[in-house]
């Protein structure tokens, strides 16, 4: 069984979406399956339908979930330290070409967000900058070519 690296927040996140899914999705649509049965024929009932529809997708993230948080190894970035780039680190890197700076912390898969800073560990860029240091050029190639980013800082936030 492979172990999924996470951070103590990404459980933490995945475990609140378990409970709302159990607690409030499964109950919900359990009730509209039933009050969707009660207007008669299944067979062309479109509100049956939509609703068997939706549990099986709400069944199949429980699972997803229940299965990720099994085999989560749950690592927390508080603890961490050092100059080297690893998983948890948020890193401060310039873009040579650009001269555009941009912070990124490095996640587990399912916690990536760009957005809002996060990068899956299994990501090129993160790949890439994983075991450097500060003042280390990485280079990352990217589908519009060869990107050279220097790492300017190495943080455990």
């Amino acid at each position: 069984m492979e172990k999924v690296p996470m951070t103590a927040e990404g459980f933490q996140t995945l475990d609140e979406e378990l409970r709302r899914l159990k607690l409030r999705e499964r109950p919900a649509i359990t009730q509209a399956i039933g009050e969707a049965r009660e207007h008669g024929d299944l067979s062309e009932n479109a509100e049956y339908h939509a609703a068997k529809e939706r549990q099986g997708w709400i069944e199949s993230r429980i699972a997803e979930i229940e299965d990720r948080m099994a085999r989560a190894q749950v690592i927390d970035v508080s603890r961490l330290s050092g100059s080297q780039v690893k998983f948890g680190a948020t890193v401060s890197v310039l873009d040579e070409d650009t001269e555009e700076q941009a912070r990124y912390q490095i996640v587990g898969e399912h916690e990536a967000d760009v957005r809002s800073g996060k990068i899956s560990i299994a990501s090129p860029i993160a790949r890439a900058m994983i075991g450097k240091e500060t003042g280390d050029v990485v280079e990352v190639n990217t589908p519009g070519g060869v990107k050279a980013y220097e790492i300017l800082k190495v943080e455990w936030v």
